[in-house]
C-alpha cells in the first residue's frame, strides 16, 4: 500500500494539495502519516509518496506537484486528452511560479514566519491582485479551469490561493475578483475538498494571524523553496514529461543561487544603513488603486456626497455609474419624449453597431469602434436629437459551429452527425444562451451607451423572418439563382467559406506548413516544371505549377496568341501521361509570355483563372477532389488518395516517366481557412448566388451622385474599383447552424413532367413554409399539390447575407413598425475599412434593392489598430492586447499566463513571450476606460492604420488625474456656499484673465463642434487636452490664486473674487460637458459634485445635458488671445532666465523694457499675471528710454520687449562664476575629445553612420551649452 508523508500544519497548502488529490482516487487512496519520511527513503521535502511494499523496490515521489500529479492521474483528474493534460500542467506551473511566491510574500509576514516590511507587503499584495485578475479573466467563461469538472489544475490553483482567501482578500477584493471568488467557492464546496479542508472562513479584514500550536509547514520553514521549480522536478523529471537535461538542472541551480545572493545582499544593505543618513527622496508614487466601497444596489445612483478621494483612480470612478445610466433610460431614444414618432426639430440620429460575433471576445479593434461610435452617439444625444445606437450580435455560422462541435467532441465524444441536425442546433442554442452575451458585458465595461432593450441576435425570430423574406423576394426577382461554380472550400469544415474567412499566407519560398489531418507538414512555395508530350511528334510543352496534384484534372494547355514559339502548335493536342486524355493547346490573352516557358496548364475545375479560360474555350471541367479532399475521377494508383499525399505520388510518377523537369523556390500566397487552418481548395459545387452587377452599379452610383458619402474619401477608389468589377456572390454554406435556405427542390410525380436536375433553377421553388412552396410548385408545373414532393436545401445562408439586411431587419422589416418608420434609413454607419466590401457595400446593395432606400446617409471608416511598431496584431507576436487589460492593468506574468489558453505551439508561445517582455517589461499599468477611449479617439488621425503605444494611453490617465486635481482645487476655491448664476454669461466686470480663459473656452467649444461634424477626433481631443491642461490648469488657475488670497485679506476685493468664481465654474462645467462624449465616467463623477445652475430643472446626468455650442459660448476674442500670447512669451522668457541662474525658490524683480507705449500699457495691465506665473517679486514695465538697473540678466522676449531679471544681491556671484568655470572646463574637455575622435583619418570609414550622427549632435549641443555658460559668466562679471 502507498504511504503519504505530509506536514501536520493546517495551513501547509502543499500537503493539502496532495491530500485533496488523494480524495479523488478513493479506490487507491494512500495511508497518510503526519511525520517526516524515514531517512532511508531519501526524500528532501514533504509531501512525499512512497509506492510499493518494501523499501528496496519502492518508488519515491517527492514534492507537491509530483505527488499530486500521480494521485490525480489515478483518479483520472489530469485531463481527458493530451491537450487537456498540457493545460493542466500549465495551470500547475501557474500555481507554482505565479501564485505561490506572491501569496507567501503577503501571507507569511501575517503568520509571523517572516519579518513584516509594510512596503514590501503592499507591493506583493498589488502583485497578487494582478495575478488573480489574470485568473479572473480566464475563469470568466468557465466553471472550472480545464474541461467541465474538477481537475488537478483546480486543486493546485485553489490550494495556492487558499491562504490569501483565508487571511488577505477582504470582501472588497473578492467583489473585484467575481469569477475567481465564484470558482474558489465552488471548489472548496466539493466533497473531496471539504473532507480535507473542513469549512473555510473567508477573510473579513487583513490582520496578523494568531500562530497555530502546530509546527510550521515545510514550505514556510524555507521560503526560498517557493521560488524553486515544482517539487516534482527534484529528481530532474517532470510529472508527465521527459527527464531534465544536465544543462537545465544547472541553470535552475544557478538561478536559485543568484536569488539567495540577491536576498543576502539586500539584508546586508539594510544592516549597513546608518541612522544619521539624509532623508531619502520620496520615491515616485505608484499609481494608486482606490475602490468605491459604499454599498450601492445595481441601478441606484452612486454616492456623490462623500468627499472625493485624494487622487484619480479608474476603479473608483467607473464603479456604479453604468447600471444607473441604464436604469434611468438615458440611452433610450424615448428618454424625455412622449413618443419617438413626434417630430424633433433637432433631428434624429440612428446608428447600428457592427454586430460582433457571438463567439467573440473584445479586442482593440472593438475598443476603437466603440470609442468612436459611443462618442458620436453621446454627442448627438447631448445635442437634443432623438438618438438610437442599436446593439446586436451575429450568429457567426462557421465560428459558432466549430466551437460547439469541439465542445461536443471534448465532453461527449460525439460529432454533430451522431446527434443529428435538430439535436445539434439545440446544443448550439444551449451554448449561446450560456456564453453568448459575454461580449455585451465587455461593451458595457467600455461605457457604450447602447439601447440594450433593442438588442438583436441575427438568429432571433424577428431577424430570421426578415432573412427568409429577403431570400424569397430576391429569388422571385431572379436576383438569386442556382449555379455550379468554383467556391473557396474547406475540407476540414466541409463547407464553402467567404473571402473574409480566407487568410492569405505569404511565402518567400519553400516552406513546410501544418495541415489538419496530416501527420507531417506539407511543402509549399515551390514551382514544379514538367512536360506534356505533343501528340504525333517527339515535341513536348513544358508547364509549371505550384499544385502538381491538380495536373490530374488538366484539360488543356494555354499559350498567348502572339507567342511565336507556339504558333506551329495551333490545332494540336498534348497527351496526359496517366490516362488516355487528349488536351487541346488553346490560345488565350490571359497567359503571361514572359513567365516560365510561356505555356500554362489549365485545370478549369480547380483554379479561378483556369475556370474562366475553360468557359471561354468550352473545355472539360474535371473535378478531381471530393468534399473531404480525397481524389476522385482519377486513374489508379491516385484514386482515393488524400490530396497532399497525391502531391508526392504524382511528382514521383512524373520522375519515373522522365517527364519531370525541375523544382525551384517560388514566392507565393497560400489561402488558409481562418477557422480550421486548412488549406483552401477551389472546388466546383452547385450553390446559390446573388447576381450583383445591377445592385453593384446602384451602390456605386449612390456615391458618385452624392446621395451616400464615404469618409475619408481616400476609400472611394477602393469602393468604385470593387463595385465596378463586382462578381456574383455565393451565399450557400454547408453548415447546420445558420438560416436554412428556404428553397425546395421539386420532384413531380407525373409522367408528363420530366425529372429535373439539381442545377436547373426551374425545379427549385422558395417559400415561407413547405406548404407555400408546394403551392408554388404545383402552380408552376400545372399539377395538383399532392403530386409534388419537396426536398429543402440542406445548406444555410452566408452569415454576411443576414448582416447585409441588419440595418432594417432589426426594426421588424418587412412589417411596417414604428421603429422602422422612425429609424430607417439610419444616419451613419461607422466601422473599420477592412470590411468595406464584405459588409458595407452589401448593406447598401440589399437596402436599395429590398427597401428602395439607402440604409444610411454617411459611412465613416476608421483605421486598423496595429502595435507601437506598426505590426499587425498577432497572437504569435505576443502583441494582441485585450482592452480590459489596458483598463484594469496586468503584470508581465499575467500577459504570459494568457498564452496558456492560446492555440499557439510551444515555439510560438516563447516567441510571443519575448514580444511581450520587449514591449511591456513591467506589464501594462491600469489606465482606465476613459484614458483608453481618449487615446483611441486621439489616434484616429493616423490614416489607414493606428500604431497604438500603451505608454501614451497611460499619459491620458495622468491627464485624468490633472483634471481630478483641478476640479478638487476649484471646488475648494468656490466654497460650499457658492451659487452659480442661472446662465453662463459675461457680467462686464471680468478681469483680463477671466476674459482670456472664456475666450479659450469658446474656441475649444467651436473646435469640438467642428471636429464632431467632420469626424475629426484628433482635433477634438487636442482642443480639450490643450484647454484643460495648458490653458485652464497651467495658466488660469495659477494666475487667479492671488485674487482669492487678496479677497480673504481685503473685503474690497471680494467682488472681483466672486466674478472670478463664476468664470471658474463656467470653465469647469462647460469643460466637463465638451469632454463627456469621450470620457463619460470621470466627467459624470466630477459633474455630479458641482452645484447646478438651476437645481430644479437641470438634467440629472451630464450624459443628457446639452452639448455646448458656439451660439451660447461666443466669447472668442482674437485681440485678448493675441495679448495673452505675448504675455505668455514674456512669462516663458522669465522662467527660462530663472532656470539658467538656478533661481528655484528666490523671487527676483523683473524689468520689462518695451519698444512703445502700447506694449508698456499691455505689460502694466497684465503685471499681476506675469508676476504670478513667472514667480517674480515685482514686474516693472520700462520705456525704451528708461535705464535698466545694473546687475540684471537679459533675454529678448519678442521684437517688442526685453526681459531684465535682477540678480544682484540674490546670488553669490563669485561662487556662481567658479561653478561655471568648472562647467566650462568640462565642456571644453568633452569637445576636445570628440573633435580628436572625429578628426581621425579612418573615422568616416570605420565608425557606423548612426554613431557619427550622434557625435555631431553631441558636439553641437556642447557648443551651444558652452556659449550659454560664457554668456552667463560675462553677466556675472559685470555684477562684481
Amino acid at each position: 500500500m502507498a504511504t503519504l508523508y505530509m506536514s501536520p500544519h493546517p495551513d501547509d497548502f502543499r500537503s493539502l494539495l496532495a491530500l485533496i488529490a488523494a480524495e479523488f482516487c478513493p479506490s487507491s487512496r494512500p495511508r497518510t502519516l503526519s511525520e517526516d519520511p524515514p531517512t532511508s527513503v531519501n526524500a528532501r521535502s514533504r509531501p512525499t509518496l512512497v509506492l510499493g511494499a518494501g523499501e528496496a523496490d519502492s518508488t519515491v515521489l517527492s514534492g507537491a506537484s509530483a505527488v499530486a500529479w500521480y494521485l490525480a492521474s489515478q483518479g483520472k483528474r489530469v485531463g481527458a486528452d493530451a491537450k487537456q493534460q498540457s493545460q493542466v500542467w500549465q495551470w500547475l506551473s501557474f500555481a507554482d511560479n505565479e501564485v505561490t511566491p506572491v501569496s507567501c510574500a503577503v501571507v507569511f509576514p501575517l503568520m509571523g514566519m517572516m519579518g513584516l516590511d509594510k512596503k514590501l507587503q503592499q507591493s506583493s499584495r498589488a502583485k497578487l491582485m494582478h495575478v488573480l485578475k489574470v485568473l479572473d479573466r480566464a475563469l470568466e467563461p468557465r466553471t472550472f479551469l480545464v474541461g467541465d469538472s474538477v481537475t488537478l489544475a483546480d486543486m493546485a490553483v485553489a490550494t495556492a490561493v487558499l491562504l490569501p482567501f483565508k487571511y488577505v482578500l477582504e470582501p472588497s477584493d473578492r467583489k473585484v475578483l467575481t469569477n475567481v471568488s465564484r470558482w474558489f467557492t465552488t471548489c472548496i464546496n466539493q466533497p473531496q475538498f471539504m473532507k480535507v479542508l473542513g469549512k473555510i472562513t473567508l477573510c473579513d479584514k487583513m490582520v496578523p494571524v494568531t500562530p497555530k500550536p502546530n509546527a510550521a509547514p515545510a514550505a514556510a520553514a524555507n521560503p526560498k523553496a517557493l521560488d524553486a521549480p515544482p517539487a516534482g522536478d527534484a529528481d530532474g523529471a517532470t510529472a508527465n514529461g521527459p527527464p531534465k537535461t544536465e544543462a537545465q538542472l544547472k541553470k535552475e541551480a544557478k538561478k536559485r543561487e543568484k536569488l539567495e545572493k540577491f536576498q543576502q545582499k539586500k539584508e546586508m544593505e539594510a544592516k549597513k544603513k546608518p541612522s544619521t543618513e539624509k532623508k531619502a527622496k520620496p520615491e515616485k508614487k505608484e499609481l494608486g488603486v482606490i475602490t468605491y466601497t459604499v454599498a450601492t444596489a445595481p441601478g441606484e445612483k452612486k454616492d456623490v456626497v462623500s468627499p472625493l478621494p485624494d487622487s484619480y483612480s479608474p476603479q473608483y470612478v467607473e464603479a456604479a455609474w453604468y447600471p444607473w445610466w441604464e436604469k434611468q433610460g438615458f440611452f433610450k431614444p424615448e428618454y424625455g419624449r412622449k413618443s419617438i414618432s413626434d417630430h424633433n426639430p433637432r433631428g434624429t440620429f440612428m446608428m447600428c453597431i457592427p454586430p460582433p460575433n457571438v463567439t467573440g471576445s473584445l479586442h482593440l479593434g472593438h475598443a476603437l469602434t466603440n470609442a468612436i461610435q459611443d462618442s458620436l452617439t453621446r454627442w448627438h444625444r447631448m445635442r437634443g436629437e432623438t438618438t438610437l445606437w442599436n446593439p446586436g450580435c451575429d450568429h457567426a455560422g462557421i465560428a459558432t459551429q466549430v466551437v460547439v462541435e469541439k465542445k461536443l467532441m471534448r465532453e461527449k465524444g460525439q460529432s454533430r452527425h451522431d446527434l443529428g441536425r435538430e439535436k445539434f442546433i439545440e446544443e448550439v442554442w444551449k451554448w449561446k444562451n450560456q456564453k453568448g452575451d459575454r461580449i455585451y458585458h465587455q461593451l458595457k465595461k467600455l461605457g457604450s451607451s447602447l439601447d440594450w432593450d433593442r438588442a438583436c441576435f441575427t438568429m432571433d425570430d424577428k431577424l430570421s423572418t426578415a432573412v427568409q423574406e429577403a431570400f424569397i423576394r430576391l429569388h422571385d426577382d431572379g436576383v438569386i439563382y442556382r449555379s455550379k461554380r468554383l467556391v473557396n472550400w474547406s475540407c476540414t469544415l466541409n463547407s464553402a467559406i467567404s473571402d473574409i474567412e480566407v487568410d492569405k499566407k505569404e511565402l518567400t519560398g519553400r516552406t513546410l506548413l501544418p495541415v489538419p489531418g496530416y501527420k507531417e507538414k506539407v511543402e509549399f512555395g515551390v514551382l514544379v516544371s514538367f512536360a506534356y508530350k505533343v501528340e504525333g511528334s517527339d515535341e513536348e510543352v513544358i508547364v509549371a505549377t505550384t499544385r502538381i496534384e491538380t495536373m490530374l484534372g488538366d484539360s488543356a494547355v494555354a499559350v498567348h496568341p502572339q507567342d511565336s514559339r507556339y504558333q506551329h502548335l495551333k490545332g494540336k493536342v498534348v497527351l496526359h501521361p496517366f490516362c488516355d486524355r487528349k488536351m487541346p493547346i488553346v490560345f488565350d490573352d490571359f497567359v503571361d509570355m514572359s513567365f516560365g516557358t510561356g505555356a500554362v496548364k489549365i485545370t478549369p475545375a480547380h483554379d479561378h483563372n483556369d475556370y474562366e479560360v475553360g468557359e471561354r474555350h468550352n473545355l472539360a471541367f474535371i473535378n478531381i477532389l471530393d468534399e473531404n479532399g480525397l481524389l476522385v475521377n482519377v486513374p489508379p494508383p491516385f484514386l482515393g488518395m488524400k490530396r497532399f499525399e497525391a502531391r508526392k505520388a504524382v511528382l514521383q510518377a512524373l520522375k519515373d516517366r522522365g517527364q519531370f523537369k525541375e523544382i525551384k523556390d517560388n514566392p507565393m500566397v497560400v489561402p488558409v481557412c481562418s477557422r480550421s487552418k486548412d488549406i483552401v481548395e477551389p472546388l466546383m459545387k452547385p450553390q446559390w448566388y446573388v447576381s450583383c452587377a445591377d445592385m453593384g452599379k446602384q451602390a456605386a452610383d449612390s456615391v458618385r451622385e452624392g446621395r451616400l458619402r464615404i469618409i475619408p474619401d481616400h476609400h472611394l477608389k477602393t469602393w468604385f474599383n470593387w463595385l465596378d468589377n463586382i462578381r456574383d456572390w455565393c451565399i450557400s454554406r454547408q453548415l447546420w447552424w445558420g438560416h436554412r435556405i428556404p428553397a425546395y427542390f421539386v420532384t413531380v410525380n407525373d409522367p408528363s413532367v420530366k425529372p429535373g436536375e439539381d442545377m436547373d433553377g426551374h425545379y427549385w421553388v422558395s417559400g415561407r413554409s413547405e406548404e407555400e412552396a408546394r403551392e408554388r410548385a404545383a402552380k408552376r408545373f400545372n399539377v395538383s399539390a399532392d403530386k409534388i414532393t419537396l426536398r429543402q436545401d440542406e445548406d444555410v445562408l452566408d452569415t454576411w447575407f443576414s448582416s447585409g439586411i441588419f440595418p432594417f431587419s432589426i426594426f421588424g422589416w418587412p412589417t411596417e413598425t414604428q421603429d422602422l418608420n422612425v429609424f430607417y434609413p439610419g444616419t451613419l454607419l461607422e466601422t473599420g475599412h477592412d470590411i468595406l466590401f464584405f459588409w458595407v457595400a452589401r448593406m447598401v446593395m440589399m437596402g436599395l434593392k429590398l427597401t428602395g432606400k439607402l440604409p444610411f446617409k454617411e459611412v465613416y471608416l476608421h483605421a486598423v489598430v496595429r502595435d507601437a511598431h506598426g505590426r499587425k496584431m498577432s497572437k504569435s507576436l505576443g502583441n494582441v492586447i485585450d482592452p480590459l487589460d489596458v483598463i484594469t492593468g496586468i503584470s508581465l506574468e499575467g500577459l504570459h499566463a494568457q498564452l496558456i489558453d492560446s492555440n499557439l505551439d510551444p515555439v510560438e508561445v516563447e516567441k510571443a513571450k519575448q514580444g511581450q517582455k520587449s514591449d511591456y517589461p513591467s506589464g501594462i499599468p491600469e489606465c482606465g476606460t476613459d484614458a483608453l477611449r481618449f487615446a483611441l479617439c486621439a489616434y484616429t488621425g493616423q490614416g489607414r492604420d493606428i500604431n497604438l503605444d500603451v505608454n501614451r494611453i497611460l499619459g491620458y490617465r495622468f491627464f485624468c488625474n490633472k483634471l481630478w486635481n483641478a476640479v478638487k482645487f476649484a471646488m475648494r476655491t468656490l466654497g460650499d456656499s457658492f451659487v452659480p448664476s442661472e446662465k453662463a454669461q459675461l457680467c462686464g466686470e471680468e478681469s483680463v484673465s477671466d476674459r482670456w480663459i472664456l475666450s479659450r473656452l469658446s474656441a475649444a467649444v467651436g473646435l469640438c463642434d467642428a471636429g464632431f461634424k467632420a469626424y475629426d477626433f484628433p482635433a477634438i481631443t487636442t482642443a480639450i487636452y490643450n484647454f484643460w491642461l495648458y490653458e485652464l490648469c497651467d495658466v488660469y488657475l495659477e494666475s487667479v490664486k492671488p485674487v482669492f488670497s487678496k479677497a480673504e485679506e481685503d473685503g474690497s476685493s471680494q467682488r472681483q473674487a466672486l466674478v472670478c468664481r463664476q468664470t471658474l465654474y463656467t470653465c469647469l462645467e462647460v469643460g466637463l460637458r465638451i469632454l463627456c462624449p469621450i470620457m463619460p465616467f470621470v466627467t459624470e463623477e466630477l459633474y455630479q459634485r458641482l452645484p447646478r445652475r438651476r437645481p430644479q430643472s437641470d438634467p440629472p446626468s451630464i450624459s443628457v445635458t446639452s452639448y455646448p455650442d458656439t451660439e451660447e459660448f461666443c466669447w472668442n476674442s482674437d485681440e485678448v488671445d493675441r495679448d495673452m500670447e505675448f504675455i505668455m512669451n514674456v512669462v516663458k522668457t522669465i522662467r527660462s532666465l530663472r532656470a539658467d541662474y538656478n533661481l528655484t525658490r528666490t523671487r527676483a524683480d523683473c524689468y520689462v523694457q518695451c519698444v512703445d507705449p502700447g506694449t508698456v500699457s499691455l505689460v502694466d495691465k497684465f503685471s499681476l499675471q506675469i508676476q504670478t506665473l513667472s514667480y517674480s517679486q515685482a514686474v516693472i514695465p520700462l520705456t525704451a528710454n528708461q535705464p535698466v538697473p545694473e546687475g540684471c540678466a537679459v533675454a529678448i522676449a519678442s521684437d517688442r520687449c526685453t526681459v531684465n531679471l535682477m540678480l544682484k544681491g540674490l546670488i553669490d556671484v563669485e561662487k556662481e562664476v567658479a561653478k561655471l568655470m568648472t562647467k566650462k572646463g568640462d565642456l571644453e574637455k568633452l569637445m576636445e575629445k570628440l573633435k580628436e575622435k572625429m578628426e581621425k583619418s579612418d573615422y568616416k570609414d570605420k565608425v557606423p553612420v548612426k554613431v557619427q550622427e550622434q557625435d555631431t549632435e553631441k558636439l553641437r549641443q556642447s557648443q551651444a551649452e558652452l556659449e550659454k555658460v560664457k554668456e552667463a559668466m560675462d553677466n556675472f562679471r559685470k555684477m562684481m
